[in-house]
């Protein structure tokens, strides 16, 4: 969960109370969409919390 909401403050500047209300799933959710915006932009694996 540090991961996550650490991941969202970086890239979306949101607070801790607003990452902390979003369902994990959510979180998840917003961490893979900006994962895979950044590994656009750096031409890199397209989503690194990808345990799969």
């Amino acid at each position: 969960m540090y991961e996550e909401a650490a991941f969202i403050a970086y890239y979306a500047h949101w607070s801790h109370d607003e990452i902390m209300a979003l369902p994990h799933g959510e979180r998840s959710r917003w961490c893979r969409e900006f994962s895979k915006i950044n590994s656009r932009l750096n031409d890199e694996p397209e989503n690194v919390f990808d345990i799969s």
